[in-house]
């Protein structure tokens, strides 16, 4: 479950970001260069995994990195995949967004700082953690060679 404690102001200090920066613009679509690495948002009811209901990971499009089993996947009708809590903790990382005049908690691959989407608390969804990850489709890639656990 999401804690304030978990969540960072969002400050990156990596030496060489804006090299690794062009790395990812060059193995990227520009479509998923804006949401992932700039943060972008796809527009609702337009992505590919909005409906989708096959068993499988959902894993980070930029890096594979194993982030919602499909067995936590629920329909919120929000227009973007939501799933009710990662694969593990360690596998997200959460960013206070105070963007757009409100404040939200952004999700980030824990593996290589993509942008996912959101994680929102206390909607009164009946999911086991009353919470919704509101996540990108274009952030995401079903792997449905990989079971559930």
């Amino acid at each position: 479950m999401t804690r304030s404690s978990d969540i960072n102001a969002g400050t990156s200090t990596n030496e060489g970001a804006a090299a690794e920066e062009i790395r990812w613009q060059d193995v990227l679509t520009p479509e998923e260069f804006a949401v992932l690495r700039q943060g972008a948002t796809e527009r609702p009811f337009t992505g590919e995994y909005n409906d989708e209901t096959a068993a499988g990971m959902y894993q980070c499009r930029a890096c594979g990195a194993d982030l919602f089993p499909s067995n936590t996947k629920f329909a919120s009708h929000c227009g973007w995949p939501s799933f009710y809590a990662p694969l593990a903790e360690d596998r997200v990382r959460y960013i206070r967004d105070t963007s757009m005049g409100m404040e939200r908690v952004e999700v980030r691959c824990a593996n290589c700082d993509s942008h996912m989407g959101h994680v929102f608390s206390g909607e009164g969804y009946g999911t086991p953690t009353d919470q919704r990850y509101c996540i990108n489709s274009i952030s995401l890639k079903l792997n449905t060679d990989a079971a559930d656990s």
